[in-house]
């Protein structure tokens, strides 16, 4: 299939073109192509099939497998063996991407932010001006600000254990009621309704009103904090549903957490504060116009990110290295102490609560749902044999941690082709993943044997016919229990609670290990990716303790370590294995477990589990990414990189379009109309006397305009009759730096008479006049790094050598250009390199 396509300097696109397959006729999506520059679509680009309208399909990952087979075989040489006067690589195909992913279930198109400062006239002149008062209102600012988004997080955050401990808590309580007055389908009908109904309520708020809500929200806060802008990820609406959504999901019995949606939820918090509320119901403070920047509300979302991890867990170190290490791509040490600060508050709030619930003013809130896992009552000493247990633990957890990213790729493109067809179909799958849980859960607890309880044991420890507890009766007569009802007929967190629990070497049959072990396997890995709110720990920690408290049994008469540590031991090496995190891990289950003993064998489950996991795939997170189409920037370039460089993808795009110092408003208008660039550089060839080392006749760049800016310019008519520099005080009078932070507006909302069309506008004063250049030597690799930590948007390239007539900018660097898969794209010799360094 050929097709005439468009790029563009800034893949940011509002011209649509729609395109059809020659070879089955199935109608694609409307793509977004700028009408200026045409270039062909590799006919291994990924277009979206079925509806737009908040599809919830992942972008598929393309290969190059076709675009390889479809080059001409060419003989293999050594790219350093190159004549001088022949290119290093031989392109076939020009740079391209597309600008659509995937925002939560939302098929969004999505921009790139503005992290670097705008070093104009008016932003300079903003920073002269301010008082010592206005400078300490700003410090001031950002610290109550910081203190508001760990208080409101710790309220929420507590709202929603308590509303999740009592509907789920009373919904047991019914069903054991049943159970004991052998009514066993009453019992199941309601269990079933209660959780089919539960689980509809989520479902229905995700697929109507608020698509972004659905998952766990982490992987969209990574990439924003990356440098991307993911619309809606963070209004009013998708905080509501997000909130609702959770406590009806979690409550339904889902095998999934609180603890994802929570770090989603702060993040909306800080986002709501930082903008003065939702964009309709915007507050116009004053001291609020500082955080009108994207820079300033990135360090409000890493403060409201970590503060959910410290609510989901009470872990406010771990929250604040989770931030670190996790999500956060730009850090500083100032950064550090307000997440720190937000993270302190939760702790407060959270400890504040418990203790009014452990009073019982909370209903069933305090009985079991405190958050923690309490390991702090066993004494923990090693011997030699010890670490046979703890490195088969390691080894496991790294090993399913992979397996599991691996089998969850899959069944989310599965899904892909679920979601595809449309609301209902969401809908149905989230209710039928809800029916089978229900059904596994009451079900399986019937294979489950009656065990006397230990006459060691109250009778109020054991059997317990509660919501929570150790030793659940179910159907067992009396003075005997049900270890696997234990597990299955009870909330998430007192499953974790109660396969944690120590000093109960003896409680769990391995048959019941094994079945707990293997449902939630399964039903770890076909519920995240329904339309509801979702997290990852949860599931992963039922499933690594499941394993690991397997394993403490078996090593039972060679180990003396405790059963319930070496569930915590599986727990953390399973999330390692998938997540790929250790010191924040580390930490939270440090604080999760209070008892700082475990440290040195966590670390090890930790360091074993990470290693072995990455030697077969990435990270569960970057693995969503991927399947989103995020343009997420890895700290490490790919080695292929350093043998291409900058200059050599600047010749794989279109010519850079430019503007002059004074410009005429209709080319102004032209380029807005005709390009979806967000950024164009303003040269000067008309000075008078060119600058001591400039050869006579070139151009100067003076900087790079943002496309806002000039919308902005074309709505307050800031025309000129004659063709002049205007003097400084003029644009004061026309602007002020908080306007030039807003974002909104399109050009087709603008109206410009005809007769200005003749006028001219000074573009001097809203040039940012200190981009960030690179020389057309560079390498790729190089330059990804730059692009990367100092938090780019457009990075200008620079001719080696300047001469008159020749431009002083040759191309435009943007995020999109700097992704791997479409380097290769462009120069698929690349890809030859990449094999061979992987079989080397």
């Amino acid at each position: 299939m050929t097709i005439k396509k468009v790029t563009r300097q800034e893949h940011d696109c509002d011209n649509f073109v729609a395109l059809k397959s020659y070879n089955t006729g199935e109608a694609l999506h409307f793509l977004p192509i700028p009408k200026l520059h045409l270039l062909f679509i590799p006919p291994f680009c990924v277009l979206f099939t079925a509806p737009m309208e908040e599809n919830s399909s992942l972008v598929a990952e393309s290969t190059l497998t076709n675009a390889m087979e479809a080059e001409p075989q060419e003989e293999e040489r050594d790219p350093e063996s190159n004549p001088l006067n022949e290119p290093l690589l031989k392109r076939s195909r020009t740079l391209s991407s597309s600008p659509l992913a995937i925002v939560g279930a939302k098929v969004s198109l999505i921009e790139s932010l503005d992290y670097e400062i705008n070093e104009n006239d008016l932003f300079k002149h903003d920073w002269r001006s301010r008082s010592k008062v206005q400078v300490l209102q700003y410090i001031f600012s950002k610290w109550t600000l910081a203190c508001l988004v760990g208080l409101l997080t710790g309220i929420i955050a507590t709202l929603i254990n308590l509303a999740i401990e009592n509907i789920a808590g009373y919904k047991l309580l019914k069903v054991v009621g049943y159970i004991k007055e052998e009514r066993y389908l009453m019992g199941f009908a309601y269990f079933t309704t209660a959780n089919f109904l539960l689980t509809f309520v989520a479902a229905v708020l995700c697929v109507c009103f608020a698509p972004t809500a659905a998952g766990p929200g982490i992987p969209e806060i990574k990439a924003y904090l990356n440098g991307i802008d993911t619309p809606n990820m963070f209004g009013a609406t998708t905080l509501i549903v997000k909130i609702i959504g959770s406590i009806g999901a979690v409550a339904a019995g889902l095998d999934l957490g609180k603890e994802g949606p929570l770090v989603h939820i702060g993040s909306c918090i800080a986002s709501l504060l930082g903008q003065g509320g939702p964009d309709n119901y915007r507050v116009k403070w004053t001291w609020l116009r500082y955080f009108n920047n994207d820079r300033d509300r990135r360090d409000l979302i890493t403060c409201g990110a970590s503060s959910g991890v410290c609510a989901a867990f009470r872990a406010p170190v771990g929250g604040v290295l989770f931030a670190l290490e996790e999500v956060a791509t730009w850090w500083r040490s100032a950064l550090l102490w307000r997440t720190f600060f937000s993270t302190a508050i939760v702790v407060v709030v959270l400890r504040t609560f418990i203790e009014i619930c452990k009073a019982g003013e909370c209903g069933l809130f305090g009985e079991g749902g405190l958050i923690m896992f309490d390991v702090s009552g066993v004494s923990v000493s090693y011997h030699i044999m010890d670490i046979i247990p703890v490195a088969i633990i390691g080894l496991l957890g790294g090993f399913l941690g992979s397996l599991y990213n691996h089998l969850l790729h899959k069944i989310l493109r599965v899904y892909n082709l679920i979601n595809q067809k449309g609301k209902m179909h969401k809908l149905l799958l989230s209710l039928g993943v809800s029916l089978f849980t229900s059904i596994c859960q009451y079900s399986l607890p019937y294979l489950g044997q009656c065990t006397p309880c230990n006459p060691s044991f109250p009778g109020s420890a054991c059997p317990t016919n509660g919501r929570s507890g150790n030793f659940k009766q179910f159907n067992c007569p009396k003075g005997h229990y049900n270890d696997l009802a234990t597990l299955l007929l009870a909330t998430n967190d007192d499953a974790v609670r109660n396969i944690f629990s120590t000093n109960t070497s003896t409680e769990y049959q391995p048959l019941s290990l094994v079945i707990f072990f293997l449902l939630y396997c399964v039903l770890g890995l076909i519920t995240f990716g329904i339309a509801v709110p979702s997290g990852l720990f949860l599931p992963i920690i039922l499933m690594g303790s499941g394993y690991g408290r397997l394993i403490g049994l078996l090593m039972r008469p060679y180990s003396d370590l405790d059963q319930g540590l070496l569930a915590v031991l599986g727990a953390a090496s399973l999330m390692a294995g998938s997540m790929r995190m250790t010191v924040s891990l580390c930490v939270i289950f440090l604080e999760l477990t209070n008892n700082l003993l475990l440290l040195p064998i966590t670390m090890i489950v930790l360091l074993i589990g990470k290693t072995v996991g990455d030697c077969f795939n990435p990270s569960i997170y970057d693995i969503i990414l991927h399947l989103k189409g995020l343009p997420f920037l890895d700290a490490n370039p790919e080695t292929w990189m350093r043998n291409i460089t900058v200059g050599e993808l600047a010749d794989a795009k279109p010519a850079v379009v430019t503007l002059r110092g004074l410009e005429k408003v209709s080319r102004i208008v032209e380029v807005l109309k005709n390009t979806t660039h967000n950024g164009f550089p303003v040269v000067d060839s008309d000075a008078v006397v060119p600058p001591v080392g400039m050869a006579v006749g070139a151009t100067e760049l003076h900087g790079l305009v943002l496309r806002a800016h000039l919308l902005q310019v074309l709505k307050k008519k800031w025309f000129l009759r004659e063709k002049r520099r205007t003097e400084e005080w003029e644009v004061r009078e026309k602007f002020t730096w908080v306007e030039l932070a807003e974002r909104e507006g399109k050009i087709e909302e603008l109206a410009v008479k005809k007769e200005e069309m003749d006028m001219y506008v000074d573009l001097h004063p809203l040039t940012n006049t200190t981009p960030y250049t690179v020389m057309e030597s560079m390498s790729v690799a190089k330059a990804l790094v730059l692009f990367r930590q100092v938090g780019l948007r457009h990075l200008l390239i620079v001719p080696k050598y300047e001469a008159a007539g020749a431009p002083p900018v040759i191309g435009i660097l943007t995020r999109q250009d700097l992704r791997p898969y479409n380097i290769l794209s462009a120069f698929p010799h690349l890809a030859k390199i990449k094999g061979n360094e992987k079989r080397n």
